[in-house]
């Protein structure tokens, strides 16, 4: 499963991905369900964090590992996918595809999935079984059989998976030309899927190296929510991923993407019934918690923008001025690699692109010439808060949450932290921001324009793309 970190059309729900990790606040219902938070370490260095729920006798368990395509060179794009596939193939004490039976015949269910940031895997099933797939998951960390036949297999599952997601899709091509334009040198340009002509070339050998590069303890985190008993899940831990011996870590390297000077375009043509436009905005993004009071301020102008039915971009290109048949903002809050600010749309009938992209500007620059009312700021506040709170409800969702913030370098706490500081930002915060980013010198625009569709074009997704 690919995590690209494409957003368009986001409603508050999902307003942008800063706001993804924003889970916990001090309401009632975030101590409902013993939400105590235990940590430790093993000795081959893994972390481990297990949250206390007990509504139901049920448990998510996640591994993750801090490795995904921004740790990716140029000539092997999409390892970090790739493997992530084999995965689920062999090991030394089980055949192929033993894995996921074993987890199903449990009732439970797993998958995975990978972004630029890091990879994951995970089980949702009955919290008395979780020991039993933390033994799988604990072979699987230091026992995969890769194996030649069983890749080239696979490695053509990715590529159909590269064709039905991105080569067969208008936006997706737009998308991936639009991400190689605004970054030069960061790994952040490639695609997660990768380049097919690196998945063409690409072998067995490499998914092996991907795998004994990153896959040890010290660079995972070990995540568990549900109805355990922190002491019994550190004994589980000990007596399966404590067996796991580490391997050296290869150090990082920074690859600086270089200052922009200028605003950049890239246009595709592609079969799609409707032009669309991707405008994004360098911006910084949020390192230390208590002090990038930008990075919040910038979230909350997402959401001032797109982060309702009625918000500002809806409101006035769609409905009142009819430029536009859909448009959205969002904006990349938390990350390994570097920030934009995404403004997006399709124009309505008739309507030229570059129309919508003053539009979509004209927008931010009203921001910036009038600010935000109290009550808008308010209500954007109460939709976050709301949107926060109905996600702790999911075990599944509270695993994510912690595992996405630790892999990328924040602490556990810090999930609350961010929560407050949003709520405390201003409506000249706001003002200011959109004041101060929107320097086209930083905006990279993508522009599809429409070609005719295939009327015999097959839509439906290939067979064998659940990981």
């Amino acid at each position: 499963m690919i995590k690209t970190g494409f957003r368009l059309n986001r409603a508050c729900a999902t307003m942008a991905a800063g706001f993804l990790l924003l889970a916990s606040t001090h309401l009632p219902l975030a101590h409902a369900a013993d939400g105590d938070i235990t940590e430790y370490k093993l000795n081959n260095g893994l972390r481990v964090v297990v949250k206390e729920d007990h509504r139901s006798p049920t448990v998510a368990h996640m591994v993750w590992y801090k490795a995904g395509s921004i740790d990716e060179y140029n000539g092997t794009t999409g390892v970090a996918h790739v493997l992530e596939h084999m995965m689920f193939k062999q090991t030394k004490n089980l055949k192929v595809g033993e894995f996921s039976e074993t987890v199903a015949a449990l009732g439970g269910r797993d998958n995975a999935f990978t972004s630029r940031d890091y990879t994951a895997y995970f089980q949702q099933l009955q919290a008395k079984d979780l020991s039993k797939v933390m033994a799988l998951e604990a072979d699987r960390m230091a026992n995969l059989v890769l194996s030649k036949s069983e890749f080239e297999k696979e490695i053509k599952v990715v590529m159909e998976e590269r064709r039905w997601r991105t080569d067969d899709q208008a936006t997706g091509k737009l998308y991936e030309a639009f991400m190689a334009t605004a970054f030069m040198a960061n790994p952040t340009r490639a695609p997660v899927i990768g380049w097919m002509s690196d998945l063409e070339a690409m072998t067995y050998k490499d998914a092996r190296k991907w795998y004994d590069t990153w896959y040890t303890p010290q660079n995972a985190v070990l995540v568990v929510v549900g109805d355990v008993q922190p002491v019994q899940v550190k004994a589980m831990a000990e007596k399966t991923y404590g067996k796991v011996k580490p391997k050296k870590l290869e150090e990082r390297k920074p690859q600086e993407e270089p200052k922009q000077e200028g605003i950049r375009r890239v246009q595709v043509k592609a079969p799609a019934e409707n032009p669309y436009l991707i405008m994004g905005f360098k911006v910084p993004k949020l390192v230390d918690v208590m002090k990038d009071r930008d990075a919040y301020s910038l979230a909350v102008l997402s959401a001032v923008l797109d982060g309702y039915s009625g918000a500002r971009l809806n409101r006035e290109l769609v409905q009142n001025q009819k430029v536009a048949l859909q448009v959205g903002a969002s904006y990349d809050m938390t990350g390994r690699g570097p920030s934009l600010f995404y403004l997006d749309g399709a124009p309505a009938p008739g309507q030229p692109v570059d129309a919508l992209e003053k539009a979509l500007l004209m927008q931010v620059k009203k921001v910036a010439d009038e600010g935000v009312s109290d009550a808008e700021l308010a209500r954007v506040k109460a939709q976050l808060i709301a949107s926060q709170v109905y996600k702790r409800d999911s075990l599944y969702g509270q695993a994510v949450e912690i595992g996405q913030n630790v892999t990328i370098g924040f602490e556990v706490g810090d999930i609350d932290r961010m929560i407050e500081q949003i709520k405390t930002v201003t409506a000249q915060e706001v003002q200011t921001a959109a004041q101060k980013f929107f320097d086209q010198d930083q905006l990279t625009v993508g522009t599809l324009f429409p070609l005719p569709i295939d009327p015999n074009k097959k839509a439906a997704p290939p067979k064998g793309l659940s990981h």
